[in-house]
C-alpha cells in the first residue's frame, strides 16, 4: 500500500517538474527559462592564445566564446593580413570563420597556425574590383542624369515656343538632338548589372523619349515655316493689289492698203485696216472715193 509519504513526494515529484515547463504561444510545450539566470551569467575569464605567423609568434588574448573570424580580425594588425585572406589551423585543421573556441578545444596557451590564403586573396580582390567598376559606372550615369535634366529644360523651352505657334531656328533643334544622342552613346558604352543597370536602363528610356519629342517638334516647325513665307500682312497687300490691276490692252494692227489700179494717175488712196490679235480673221473695209 502507498502510504501518505510517498504521494506527497510523488505530487512534489509532478510539481516540479510542472515548473520546469512552458507552453509558447503556439502551443509548443519547452523547458521554462529562467531569465535572472541569463541576466546574472557571469563571462567566462579571457584565455591567451599563440598564433603563429611565419617564424613569429604573436600572443592574443580572446574569450574561449569568440568565434575564430573574431580572431582573425584581432590578427590583421599584427600579421598585416587581411582578415579574409587568412586561414587560421589548429590540431592541423583549418577552422571556419563562424566556428567557436571553446567548441573545437581552445584553451589557454593552445597554440594556433595561421597562413595566408592566395584564393580568398584573388576572391576578394575580383570583388573590390568590381566594387569599383560598379561605382564608377553609378557616378557616370549620375553625371549623364544631371547633363540631360540640363538638354530637358532645353526641350521643354523649344516645344513651349514651337506650341504658341511661334518659330524657333533649326540650328538649335539640330544641336540639342545632337547634344541629346551624344549622352546616349554614353550611356550604350557602359556596362553594369544589378540596380546600376536598372538606372541606366531608365536614363536610355529617357534620352529616346526627349529625341522622339524633338524630331516631332522639327517636323512641325518645318510646317509652319513653309507656310509663313510671306508674312500675313504682305500677302493682303498683293491680293489687293492683283484686284485692282487694270487688265492688260490688247494688241492691234493697223494697215495700209494702196491701190493704184482704180484710181487715177497722181491720186492716191489710203485704206486703213485694224485687226485685232484676238481674231483670226481679217474683215478689211474698202473704201472708194470714185472721182
Amino acid at each position: 500500500m502507498r502510504t501518505r509519504a510517498t504521494e506527497l513526494s510523488s505530487m512534489d515529484r509532478n510539481s516540479g517538474a510542472e515548473n520546469e515547463w512552458e507552453v509558447r504561444p503556439g502551443g509548443m510545450l519547452v523547458q521554462k527559462r529562467d531569465p535572472d539566470a541569463e541576466t546574472n551569467r557571469i563571462p567566462p575569464p579571457a584565455i591567451r592564445v599563440r598564433v603563429k605567423y611565419g617564424s613569429v609568434y604573436h600572443e592574443i588574448n580572446i574569450s574561449p566564446q569568440a568565434s575564430f573570424g573574431e580572431l582573425k580580425k584581432m590578427l590583421s594588425g599584427p600579421t598585416g593580413l587581411h582578415h579574409e585572406d587568412q586561414k587560421v589551423m589548429f590540431k592541423d585543421k583549418v577552422r571556419e570563420s563562424k566556428s567557436y573556441l571553446d567548441v573545437v578545444g581552445v584553451k589557454d596557451r593552445s597554440k594556433l597556425v595561421v597562413v595566408e590564403d592566395p584564393i580568398s586573396q584573388e576572391r576578394r580582390l575580383l570583388e573590390m574590383r568590381k566594387n569599383a567598376k560598379m561605382e564608377k559606372a553609378a557616378k557616370a550615369i549620375s553625371d549623364i542624369s544631371f547633363e540631360v535634366d540640363r538638354l530637358a529644360g532645353q526641350v521643354s523651352a523649344v516645344e513651349s515656343v514651337i506650341s504658341k505657334g511661334g518659330k524657333v531656328a533649326e540650328k538649335t533643334l539640330l544641336n540639342v538632338i545632337e547634344l541629346l544622342m551624344n549622352q546616349l552613346l554614353k550611356l550604350d558604352g557602359i556596362t553594369v548589372d544589378g540596380d546600376v543597370k536598372l538606372q541606366r536602363k531608365m536614363q536610355v528610356k529617357r534620352v529616346q523619349e526627349y529625341v522622339e519629342t524633338l524630331d516631332a517638334l522639327k517636323l512641325k516647325n518645318s510646317a509652319s515655316s513653309s507656310n509663313s513665307g510671306i508674312p500675313p500682312q504682305s500677302r493682303r497687300t498683293v491680293v489687293a493689289a492683283d484686284r485692282h490691276r487694270p487688265e492688260p490692252a490688247r494688241a492691234t494692227t493697223e494697215w495700209e492698203v494702196f491701190d493704184s489700179l482704180a484710181a487715177p494717175t497722181g491720186t492716191t488712196t489710203t485704206t486703213k485696216t485694224t485687226t485685232t490679235s484676238n481674231t483670226n480673221t481679217m474683215n478689211p473695209m474698202f473704201n472708194w472715193d470714185l472721182i
